[in-house]
């Protein structure tokens, strides 16, 4: 593809992406009316609120781990400021708006093509980022479903009426790809290019960083549930799992409805129907809301100083 066409094609792809973010935050308030927000927020003890976002800060610190990791996996390098950048951009655009495979695919190749990193190698990033994202999901789900194998509401309708069988098979796909991280050696051959499957320190890597990152995003929510919560951090780190499983599988944006029901059905029984809505509505502010903003303020500047060198140009 020519030069002045690739800059044309990244300079839509920018304005498209700002679109999509002005889209994503007019559907949060449309929602949730802002109003709602910020009250919920303002309820909540400024010591806990000090938590979340502290430890959503974290959380998109470990998210970068993603990308490096990746970057290791195919043994090549970029500044890390430059793969913190991409992958926060792309992490607040994916987790808000979903449909991860089409949003942080796009920004990662936006941003690691202006940085020539070719093709395929962005090809095998993207990959590698999405499949580390379910090892963490599928390694800590695991663990939790098997201790602490709390009920599946029957409005669900799974085959299963507690969640250990899932941290059975969870926990069973974990230690098939460990395995096969230890044991298989010879690259795969597609197209005359090589894909190889990650050694077993980056195998193990990819689980650490990413069941961190589920951790961490639990923590945020639990952090803002009211201080009379009768839950311990692990009893409710399993019914996140859950939420967010059922969430992602439905593929609606941020698990936005199907994320809230689900924690409803488990957590009304136990805390006000409201006070959850309420910690609920401050988690989407704070884990997803702040960092989209952040993100679209990051994009733009890029897009404007991106214009200003190919007006020089």
């Amino acid at each position: 593809m020519p030069k002045k066409l690739q800059l044309e094609f990244s300079s839509i792809f920018g304005l498209l992406l700002l679109v999509l973010s002005i889209w994503a935050i007019a559907n949060e308030l449309r929602e949730y009316n802002y109003h709602d927000i910020f009250n919920a927020i303002a309820a909540i003890p400024q010591q806990r609120l000090a938590w979340a976002i502290g430890l959503t800060v974290f959380g998109y610190i470990v998210m970068a781990g993603y990308d490096i990791l990746g970057f290791a996996y195919i043994n090549r390098s970029l500044h890390w400021q430059k793969i913190a950048l991409t992958n926060f951009i792309s992490s607040s655009f994916s987790n808000t708006i979903g449909f991860a495979l089409l949003t942080g695919s796009a920004i990662r190749y936006r941003f690691y093509s202006k940085w020539q990193v070719s093709r395929i190698a962005i090809a095998q990033i993207i990959a590698f980022v999405n499949f580390t994202f379910w090892l963490g999901m599928f390694t800590v789900a695991g663990l939790i479903f098997l201790i602490h194998p709390l009920k599946i509401p029957t409005q669900l309708h799974l085959p299963f009426t507690t969640v250990r069988p899932l941290g059975v098979i969870f926990l069973c796909l974990i230690l098939i790809y460990l395995i096969a991280s230890f044991t298989i050696k010879q690259p795969l051959i597609i197209r005359n290019h090589e894909f190889r499957f990650p050694s077993f320190p980056i195998s193990l890597m990819q689980i650490i960083i990413s069941s961190l990152d589920w951790m961490f995003a639990a923590a945020v929510l639990y952090a803002l549930l009211p201080t009379y919560t009768p839950l311990a951090y692990l009893d409710f780190l399993g019914i996140y799992l859950l939420a967010m499983f059922a969430g992602i599988v439905s593929n609606v944006p941020g698990g936005l409805g199907v994320f809230e029901t689900v924690i409803l059905l488990i957590l009304s029984a136990k805390i006000s129907a409201v006070a959850v809505l309420g910690s609920m509505l401050a988690y989407r502010g704070v884990y997803y809301f702040l960092p989209l903003l952040l993100a679209t303020g990051l994009l733009t500047f890029d897009e404007i100083g991106g214009g200003r060198r190919q007006e020089a140009e």
